[in-house]
């Protein structure tokens, strides 16, 4: 099934796609929540609910889906929790002397998000926006203390994220944090997809970033050194993870700072991920002041 939330004069909607078709949940299931978080906190019965009231849906509840405006699928996730350095050759592309022996983990802040077709935003204060293609994993059944072999079992389903980075404020200090919470950095869509149509893991699929047509990332997800189990293993030894949360598994080689000479994004760029057997999330590039 993928899920999208999308915007309505009432405020944010959830939709079950349906190919050309988006099926408003507001209708036809007005019992069920609106909020992207609270339908996945019902677990698999607000699934399997969420997907019967769309096959029974009559032509009252459909819209066309190029007709909607599509957010976040989580607008307002508790948590955006990141992976740096997860592959292998992105990881050497930054410091060629060594790999992680463990996760490097970061965070971002709900107000970087942007939807599938929004403008990630060059701030005025750098020309040093850099793309980074990656997979999100959306927590389904939050808990703490999980162990590694029941930890696919809490993911509710998988998106795209554009973890764009502003790299000259990144890398001022050891800490990241700056550099990955500029407003309108973050792209995060188009829709959730759950896990029955992915490999356990969203593992083996092919994920690349293309800027203006230009292939400038690409690799196999299975190219991870901690995959999305361990991931979840550990960033529950130390936090709840609650329903909605959101954990960005990395980036692969191919970054516009590490290539000769550097390639950062610039006012009118396109940039687009793709993942094998689930879609493109797709985000022009604008700067601040035109931004709107």
């Amino acid at each position: 099934m993928r899920l999208v939330t999308f915007a309505h004069a009432s405020g944010p909607r959830i939709g079950v796609r349906l190919g050309d078709v988006l099926v408003d949940l507001s209708l036809a299931a007005p019992g069920l929540p609106t909020n992207m978080k609270a339908l996945l906190a019902l677990g698999d019965a607000g699934l399997q609910d969420a997907a019967q009231a769309a096959a029974a849906a009559g032509s009252d509840c459909q819209l066309r889906f190029s007709s909607v405006r599509l957010l976040p699928p989580v607008p307002d996730p508790g948590k955006i929790l990141c992976v740096g350095l997860n592959y292998v050759d992105h990881a050497i592309e930054v410091d060629p002397k060594s790999l992680p022996e463990h996760p490097v983990f970061f965070a971002r802040m709900a107000s970087t998000l942007v939807g599938h077709d929004a403008p990630l935003v060059r701030p005025l204060v750098s020309r040093m926006l850099d793309y980074e293609g990656e997979v999100a994993a959306v927590i389904g059944i939050g808990g703490r203390n999980i162990p590694r072999e029941a930890a696919l079992a809490h993911i509710a389903g998988y998106a795209l994220f554009n973890e764009a980075s502003v790299r000259d404020y990144q890398f001022r200090t050891s800490q990241w944090f700056l550099g990955k919470n500029f407003d309108n950095t973050g792209a995060f869509g188009p829709e959730l997809c759950t896990t029955d149509e992915l490999p356990p893991g969203a593992c083996g699929l092919r994920l690349s970033t293309t800027v203006n047509g230009e292939v400038m990332q690409e690799a196999s997800t299975a190219d991870m050194l901690f995959p999305l189990d361990l991931l979840v293993a550990n960033l529950s030894e130390a936090m709840t993870l609650s329903p909605g949360d959101v954990i960005v598994t990395g980036t692969p080689s191919g970054v516009g700072f590490a290539s000769t000479p550097p390639r950062y994004l610039k006012p009118g760029d396109m940039v687009e991920v793709a993942l094998e057997g689930y879609g493109v999330l797709r985000n022009p590039v604008l700067d601040a002041g035109s931004a709107s």
